[in-house]
């Protein structure tokens, strides 16, 4: 707004006797201010209510006063959002009688405007004297989930009863159907977005946001926990891929004392072992007798008489094997080791604070099973060429606080990733260490100051398929390899055995499986690095690797929310085609209007962006196979944009450089950039939404 305008409306207000009368006698006739945006009507409205601050009016008597608050108060539900508090604030609706605010949202309410009930409540702080079920019904009907947490934002007390109301729907026998029943004809009503899996989510997110406990929706809990443990009987019966200690350290700390849980462990036991062995495992995990049927109680008092408990399941087939299949940690078990002292890690500081060190670091948590809170750090692996150093966070944090000395690992930590002539090898290190900050609060934003730091999950996607030198027997019936498993096995020939990949790794004392997994999955970093710069050119890489691989100064990556750091996406940022040539300059400047592409499906986020851009855009649906943009790259000549695996299937089926691999581990802002860059696009303001309607 111009200065010139600005002082025309105050001295227009100057010349009025009553500028708040004024000011909705204008508003009240002049549709101007109800458009979205900053309008005349805004304008004024704001600058009245900065004139006000610095000129007292004339003292209202306080029936006028409310005229003016019942007049505004008709408009409320009609302005946009913007012009809500300075209305609230020029005409005192918060001194206004409150019965009356609560009858005028009653009505609007009653009207169907329950987006504008709510809204007007949260400004006007009416929560408390409201049904907070009522309220918040048809909100999450229209799928507003965002607008009942901040309905429930400050209130405590609300946010209890919300959430019993929440995990009263999530009960298996209530009829969820019966909900919607009282508000047909709802106008936006989603019924795919109103369902028990989404409510459920919902419940957690409010758990977490307002740290409550969890113990309030007992319904909620029990059907994440049932989840929970369907998913370990498949990993440990059907997919065969997690040991039998690791399985039942896991069903034990999810069924615990929960006498419901215990009800489906046994029946989940019937379906996948015989009676005896169900008899085995329900004594192992401590189920009550009386709760067990005829056949397992039989079969129990059979164990109780033996005096001792047998294999209820076969061994695996794979785990005489294991040695011949899978890749094996190449030093002995005597250079392992795991500390629990502070003594003992100052030591291994000495040997890893080195000058030219190379450092291979991961890190493990017990999983969540999608269970409020991000994940806690419980192990520290550190390899060096001949040893690794496992580190017991919890124990080493416990000591340092009760010491005094909360600031040791943070320092450490510091030291070992801002030091450029120490080079640090991860896989998804940004994971790892926003885990580690949730860890260890000091360590919050240290990922920001990585400097010499390699993280092999971008170099994942570059290297070329197995070729004939690195191949193996295939061994029998497994699931594929995937993530840090797959390069591994691409590299140095046999995978990772990963089957203690989600152990209980806060159980302590550990077992050696546990032991040997841990230190192999951070060693491995080290060969596979070694085994990378030794022949790039085999595994489709440029001689350049070291240089390109090392980060001087890393950016703060996206942390990936995940249970598994295998299944975390791969980015790359560059266009990859076999061995790198050097480049013969950038291509010629193209404007947006010039440049078209079709966005795989998972890059939605940046098609939008571009289009916004001025850049001409199609994007394939969820649904759609990546395939289908090569036929419409070829079909419209567009450049393909993706990411990950596709990449390596879609570049074959276009010419040289009309397919590009997006670092997806971005945003969709930082991707546009790098895709405007690498093309040459030069976007002027004449480009910016000229194809948005």
């Amino acid at each position: 707004v111009s200065q010139q305008l600005k002082e025309e409306i105050r001295r227009g207000f100057a010349r009025l006797e009553d500028p708040l009368a004024g000011l909705l006698a204008m508003l009240e006739s002049s549709g101007d201010w109800k458009g979205k945006g900053h309008s005349l009507g805004y304008c004024i409205t704001t600058e009245l209510q900065l004139w006000i601050k610095t000129h007292p009016a004339v003292p209202q008597s306080a029936t006028k006063l409310k005229k003016l608050q019942a007049r505004v108060l008709g408009m409320l539900s009609q302005c946009p959002a913007n012009l809500l508090d300075p209305l609230i604030s020029i005409y005192q609706l918060h001194t206004a009688d409150r019965n009356c605010l609560l009858e005028h949202v009653s009505h609007l309410y009653l009207q169907g405007n329950y987006k504008e009930a709510a809204i007007l409540s949260i400004k006007l702080k009416l929560q408390p004297d409201q049904d907070v079920e009522k309220m918040c019904t048809p909100l999450l009907l229209q799928d507003k989930a965002n607008l009942v947490e901040d309905y429930v934002a400050e209130y405590p007390e609300l946010q209890s009863k919300l959430l019993q109301t929440l995990d009263k729907w999530c009960d298996p026998s209530f009829n969820i159907r019966d909900i919607p029943r009282p508000y047909q004809g709802l106008s936006r009503y989603k019924p795919e977005k109103f369902n028990r899996r989404v409510l459920s989510k919902l419940v957690f997110r409010l758990l977490e946001r307002f740290s409550i406990d969890p113990a309030l929706c007992p319904n909620v809990i029990n059907q994440r926990h049932l989840r929970t443990l369907n998913y370990l009987f498949y990993k440990r019966f059907v997919e065969k891929t997690m040991t039998e200690e690791n399985w039942a350290d896991h069903i034990q700390s999810t069924v615990g004392e929960n006498r419901w849980l215990q009800g489906q462990l046994v029946q989940s036991l019937l379906r996948h072992c015989d009676a005896r062995g169900a008899a085995r495992w329900a004594q192992h995990c401590r189920v009550p007798p009386e709760m067990l049927p005829r056949a397992m109680a039989e079969e129990l008092q059979k164990l109780h008489i033996q005096d001792r408990v047998e294999e209820a399941t076969k061994a695996d087939n794979y785990e005489a094997s294991k040695k011949k299949d899978y890749y094996q940690i190449p030093i002995s078990r005597e250079n392992i080791h795991f500390l629990q002292t502070w003594e003992e890690t100052l030591q291994c500081w000495e040997k890893v604070l080195q000058p030219g060190q190379v450092v291979g670091v991961d890190m493990e948590w017990k999983p969540s099973f999608g269970m409020v809170g991000k994940p806690r750090v419980a192990l520290l692996q550190l390899a060096l060429k001949d040893e690794v150093f496992l580190l017991d966070l919890p124990q080493l944090l416990k000591q340092a606080e009760a010491e005094g000395e909360k600031e040791k690992l943070p320092h450490f930590i510091q030291m070992l990733y801002s030091d450029t002539a120490i080079t640090k090898l991860g896989y998804g290190m940004s994971g790892d260490l926003s885990s580690l900050a949730a860890t260890c609060s000091l360590l919050k934003d240290k990922e920001k100051q990585m400097q010499g730091v390699v993280d092999l999950l971008a170099v994942d996607k570059q290297v070329d398929g197995l070729s004939p030198e690195h191949s193996h027997e295939e061994r029998g019936v497994r699931q594929p390899e995937k993530g840090l498993s797959l390069l591994v096995q691409h590299v140095l020939g046999k995978p990772l055995d990963k089957t203690e990949q989600l152990s209980n790794w806060e159980k302590r004392p550990l077992r050696e499986e546990q032991i040997l997994y841990a230190a192999s999955d951070a060693y491995c970093l080290l060969e596979i690095y070694e085994r990378l710069c030794e022949d790039p050119g085999s595994f489709g890489l440029g001689s350049d690797l070291t240089d390109s691989l090392v980060e001087k100064q890393s950016k703060k990556p996206r942390a990936k929310k995940q249970l598994n750091k295998q299944e975390a996406p791969s980015p790359s940022g560059q266009e990859c085609q076999g061995p790198r040539t050097e480049p013969s300059g950038p291509p010629a400047p193209i404007s947006p209007r010039e440049f078209s592409v079709i966005c795989d499906n998972m890059l939605q986020g940046l098609g939008r962006y571009l289009r916004c851009l001025g850049v001409d855009v199609r994007l394939l649906d969820n649904e759609d196979d990546h395939r289908k943009a090569a036929e419409i790259a070829r079909q419209e000549g567009r450049v393909i944009l993706t990411s990950g695996l596709p990449y390596q299937t879609l570049r074959s089926q276009v010419g040289e450089g009309r397919c590009f691999s997006v670092n997806c581990s971005k945003k969709a802002k930082e991707q546009a950039l790098q895709v405007l860059k690498h093309f040459n696009v030069q976007v002027s303001l004449s480009d910016i939404f000229s194809r948005c309607q």
